[in-house]
């Protein structure tokens, strides 16, 4: 897992948020591919991105999504928070976290499939046009009306006319959270219908408004219902929780398999974001179970004896031979002990048993045959390193690892190539294209290579522009 710094929205703070959404937090929306190359604080990890794939599968079949190629993202933000841009879906550790249960997860996904299916996203830009032509045409009558006033001399006329165009922004922007509640409220109901249609229980919904409600009354805040983008969490239980009631899946409860899998995720995640007392803290509530000592075999790693975190990995091996991600941990604790050769054959034995086909776990045995440094380990690592990003082109610190291995291998300018891919699925279009040119001076012209690096430079030329 990359651990990466986060900024927090605390539970107390859930009012405040809520009563101060306006017209600009919702043109933030425009802004989030940009942000999403620039800023979002991103997760990697093999095993939770394939339970959160799993998690998504049949609620984006249900939604007509399975091949709309949506990618779901981890953001590395501990509130209880999830929210889609373009054909990407952002959800937040701290949702996966304070989640229970997979159902809870699986819920706040339908949720999100809802908009994606609903095309809420393109809607919301055409009412934010709309919210804007709006305000424009009141500030222009407003602007007429006090030229008119003061063309008359009429103090009161002109009074008014600042009147009309404060409360023609007013009506644009009640209008505008109108229509996102009301959006709202139709992902909530396609939600239902996918996660019936998956045979799966709306349960989980309820709980996560019922958290939401909970932390609102906490916070103290009075939050006019008006002003906000989302409806209420007890007008959305109001609404739902009949429905759900009703359902023949409500009592249907998680597979126990699945239900480990998410304690483990939840587990590791304590264990890189919270810190070793409070993780410790959290695995102590459930003692004796695999996805405890999973959490406990995680914590040893970070923060403890890698001899005791080895022993602790073998016994998980032990337990579950086909698990992947007790291999991958095995590697990553053998990695930490300057143990590579050992590692490499760890990782190796991740990615033979992964179904998920992570391009993760060939980088990560790319960076232990790196380090065991010998050329024919490099040569190797090469080639790992290039089978992860056959899978995942937009993993940027395994174009780091492959222009590095490049580079000691006398490869100067696939080195030079690589370090431009990494910059340029970073959102650094200009450094990326510098780094392009200089490998496009070593490559042969119009090769396969020499062809990327000038869509490279073309990109970079019209971000100068």
């Amino acid at each position: 897992m990359t651990n990466l710094p986060i900024n927090v929205r605390s539970a107390a703070r859930v009012g405040k948020v809520l009563a101060t959404v306006s017209l600009g937090v919702a043109m933030l929306a425009s802004a989030c591919a940009q942000s999403f190359a620039q800023g979002v604080p991103v997760v990697r990890d093999a095993e939770i991105e394939a339970l959160v794939r799993d998690y998504s599968r049949p609620i984006f079949n249900a939604a007509g999504l399975s091949k709309a190629g949506i990618q779901i993202v981890l953001v590395n933000d501990k509130s209880f928070n999830a929210f889609v841009a373009g054909r990407r879906m952002f959800i937040n550790t701290g949702a996966l976290m304070q989640a229970e249960t997979p159902n809870e997860i699986i819920g706040v996904i339908a949720h999100e499939a809802g908009h994606l299916a609903g095309g809420h996203q393109q809607r919301l830009r055409d009412q934010l046009e709309r919210a804007k032509t709006m305000a424009i045409i009141a500030g222009l009558l407003g602007a007429g009306a006090i030229v008119a006033g003061g063309a008359t001399d009429s103090r009161g006329l002109a009074g008014a006319g600042i009147g009309l165009a404060t409360g023609g922004s007013e009506v644009a922007r009640r209008s505008l959270l109108s229509y996102q509640r009301g959006e709202e409220m139709a992902a909530d109901r396609s939600a239902i219908t996918y996660l019936d249609k998956t045979g799966q229980s709306g349960k989980g919904m309820l709980t996560t408004f019922q958290r939401f409600q909970s932390a609102l009354s906490l916070s103290g805040a009075r939050v006019d219902p008006y002003r906000v983008s989302h409806p209420m969490p007890q007008d959305r239980i109001s609404n739902l929780q009949t429905l759900i009631q009703k359902s023949p899946n409500y009592n249907k409860a998680d597979s126990a398999a699945l239900q480990q899998r998410h304690d483990m995720a939840r587990f590791k995640i304590a264990a890189y974001t919270q810190g070793q007392a409070a993780a410790s803290r959290m695995i102590a509530k459930n003692p004796g179970t695999l996805a405890a000592r999973y959490g406990d075999a995680q914590v040893t790693y970070l923060y403890g004896n890698p001899r005791s975190a080895q022993s602790k990995a073998d016994a998980l091996i032990k337990a579950q031979p086909g698990n992947p991600y007790f291999h991958e941990l095995r590697g990553d604790i053998l990695m930490k002990a300057g143990r590579p050769k050992e590692a490499a054959t760890a990782y190796g034995k991740a990615i033979q048993l992964d179904p998920a086909k992570s391009g993760l776990l060939p980088v990560m045995q790319g960076q232990a045959l790196l380090a065991i440094g010998t050329p024919d380990a490099v040569k190797q690592a090469v080639a790992q390193i290039n089978k992860g990003l056959e899978r995942d082109r937009e993993n940027i610190s395994a174009y780091r690892h492959l222009a590095q291995a490049q580079g000691m291998l006398g490869n100067v300018a696939e080195a030079e190539l690589a370090t431009a891919e990494g910059y340029y699925y970073s959102g650094a279009y200009k450094d990326a294209a510098i780094f392009a040119a200089r490998a496009q001076t070593r490559l042969k012209p119009n090769s396969p290579a020499w062809m990327r690096a000038q869509d490279i430079i073309n990109q970079g030329k019209s971000a100068r522009r």
